[in-house]
């Protein structure tokens, strides 16, 4: 039998797989990285639809927000690889409020290291909305330990949310 490094399919054949990225290490992001994280941002979003609405806002003003906002006002935190950003979690005093992981890189546990970080920085308790049609990331944060605690549809998108804290209540 040949030795098959890579992977192999269903039908035992061998197959190229990507290799999960050998870092994992978060840090705070810096200034100058927010329009990468924006573009981060919107690729994530995009892939998303229709799991999640999609962004009521234009692709320039997610851009505008992330520098004007998200960058100065709020706790930023980056995984990268292959010198660009490749997951992202935007902390805002005890809220996770954004976490996105590139297409490209989901299901390597990026979101999983993000979420430690966003409870070792608030380990008293730590709130988010999540969209109710998003069955994967409900299904991820429940495995974090979040639970729902109430619904809402009034957001920008006017769709149905769910919000969940850690620890449960």
């Amino acid at each position: 039998m040949t030795n098959c490094r890579t992977g192999r399919s269903r039908t035992g054949q061998c197959v190229q797989v990507e290799a999960p990225p050998l870092f994992a290490a978060s840090r705070p992001a810096r200034p100058d990285e927010s329009q990468s994280l924006a573009d981060l941002w919107l690729r994530s979003r995009y892939a998303s639809i229709p799991a999640i609405p999609a962004p009521v806002h234009s692709d320039n003003d997610a851009r505008e927000w992330f520098a004007s906002v998200v960058v100065s006002d709020r706790e930023l935190w980056v995984i990268t690889t292959e010198e660009r950003p490749a997951a992202l979690l935007v902390l805002d005093h005890g809220w996770i409020d954004q976490l996105y992981v590139d297409p490209k890189w989901t299901g390597h546990g990026l979101g999983s290291v993000l979420v430690n970080v966003a409870k070792e920085r608030s380990p008293e308790a730590l709130d988010l909305w999540t969209f109710e049609s998003n069955r994967g990331a409900r299904r991820f944060y429940e495995r974090h330990g979040f639970v729902a605690i109430a619904s809402s549809d009034e957001n920008e998108e006017g769709a149905p949310a769910l919000h969940s804290r850690w620890p449960a209540p």
